[in-house]
């Protein structure tokens, strides 16, 4: 990301509405808005439902900043500057579980029916329109309220589409996990590409042919057609908002519909099947406890490997927010609904494969940031993780703590299990492996490549003999 002599850094994401920019100023985050989009602000500061939904936090809190803060854009001063909350943690869709992802695509329909109301739309549908607070979700794209237009159709139906309902239905009714579909094409889900999926009874199944095939169907038809033209038709045919605020509730009712509920996997019982005793449990709670406890207040735990996110809340007691991040999208999904029902907005959790995470996406490979790019974090939790990742995944020692240190703010620390060989879990993992294959996973070896890359401040082998904890302060 440029950074301008002032320090105000652009936000890479926010470059494709030239109405508004999204810019970063420290900690701070701004957002310049033509004169056109200062109008729509000001009407919309004048509604009713706009202030409504900011104190239900539904939408980020927004207030209005000295135009000065940031750079003109070509030249042309900007005719407002808004002054955005700040949002703990940036996350995409690809990393949240069905669950988030439909309870997003919920409030998402909520806020367009409420603008409706009153006379406003959004012209983006995209899920990246949408962050959290923990597990609470936000709408944080303020630029893209505009007066409803009569006689026109949601602008943003087709985003909606690719990035949140047909990622739902692939999971919904299919049972595919939707995440790997999302990473691979920022724009989301094409409906030439889910269209084959659904043929014959599948046709049948709720919201596919309307959406999908009927969807598909007018796209193409009209794919010669320019937007105005398209417009015209809809007015000509007598479309008018009351069949908008029907259809928006049309969708908002099949979104509802929508449910994924996984048989259990190896993760979901993890904890049960892990085997740890009862002493060593105490003893690790007290050391992760303890660990992040100590020095300042951290701003940002990141817990690899959060399963069902016991450690994930201990954390959370100590720190202002934690990051608990596990593979297993089910698992997520799972935690995601506990933390939901506890209105816990300080843990949020999100799917990621530690050994593949999210790389940067869009375009020129910046607009959507990697995990590693956005996770300067001042504690790192990596318990029961260097074993699946240095046997399971084949990933050598060293290149584990440097993943570990490079995912650490500066005097940030890492508290991190090592299974030392004997354990019963690391010989499961090597008698699938060829003999002779991990030679330096041992126990000193580990010690050694943490030495070399920060300062060990604390050490605790747990009762049973064959796990060993350290907290090491990275670069100290």
């Amino acid at each position: 990301m440029a950074i301008s002599p002032t320090g105000v850094r652009p936000e890479p994401a926010s470059f494709r509405d030239p109405a508004n920019r999204v810019f970063h100023v420290g900690d701070e985050v701004l957002r310049g808005l033509d004169p056109q989009a200062a109008q729509h602000w000001r009407a919309l500061t004048g509604s009713t439902f706009f202030p409504a939904l900011v104190a239900a936090r539904k939408v980020c809190a927004t207030e209005d900043a000295p135009p000065t803060l940031v750079p003109a854009a070509t030249g042309t001063p900007w005719a407002a500057v808004l002054r955005h909350e700040r949002i703990p943690f940036v996350s995409h869709p690809y990393e949240w579980s069905f669950s988030m992802l439909r309870d997003a695509a919920l409030l998402h329909l909520e806020i367009l029916n409420a603008a409706l109301g009153e006379g406003f739309t959004t012209k983006d549908g995209s899920a990246y329109n949408l962050q959290w607070r923990g597990a609470e979700p936000v709408f944080i794209d303020i630029g893209s309220f505009e007066p409803v237009r009569d006689g026109e159709p949601w602008a943003g139906y087709r985003q909606f589409c690719q990035t949140v309902l047909y990622p739902l239905m692939l999971t919904a009714h299919l049972g595919v996990d939707f995440q790997p579909w999302l990473r691979a094409r920022v724009d989301g889900i094409e409906a030439d590409e889910l269209r084959p999926l659904f043929t014959g009874a599948r046709r049948l199944r709720p919201g596919v042919l309307t959406h999908l095939h009927l969807h598909g169907a007018m796209q193409q038809r009209n794919a010669a057609a320019s937007t105005t033209e398209v417009r015209d038709q809809l007015r000509a045919a007598g479309f008018s908002r009351e069949l908008l605020l029907a259809t928006v509730r049309g969708i908002e009712k099949l979104v509802r519909k929508l449910d994924h509920r996984p048989a259990g996997t190896h993760w979901s019982d993890y904890q049960q099947t892990c085997g740890y005793t009862v002493r060593d449990r105490v003893a690790k709670e007290q050391f992760v406890a303890a660990s992040v406890a100590a020095g300042a207040r951290p701003r940002l735990v990141l817990d690899l490997g959060a399963n069902d996110g016991r450690y994930s809340r201990l954390a959370a007691g100590h720190a202002d927010y934690v990051v608990a991040v596990e593979q297993d999208p089910a698992v997520v999904d799972e935690l995601y609904r506990k933390l939901r029902s506890e209105g816990q907005r300080r843990i949020l959790p999100l799917v990621l494969d530690l050994a593949d995470p999210s790389p940067g996406g869009g375009w020129r490979g910046v607009e959507r940031a990697g995990f590693a790019e956005r996770a300067s974090a001042d504690v790192v939790l990596a318990l029961a993780v260097v074993h699946h990742l240095a046997i399971g995944r084949n990933v050598p020692l060293p290149e584990v703590v440097d993943w570990l240190a490079g995912l650490t703010a500066p005097g940030g620390a890492v508290v991190v299990e090592f299974v030392h060989p004997e354990d019963p879990m690391a010989t499961r993992l090597l008698a699938n492996k060829p003999a002779g294959l991990f030679p330096d996973y041992r126990r000193d070896t580990f010690e050694s490549v943490l030495a070399a890359r920060g300062r060990i401040t604390d050490r605790l082998e747990l009762p049973s003999g064959t796990r060993t904890l350290y907290r090491t302060v990275m670069g100290g």
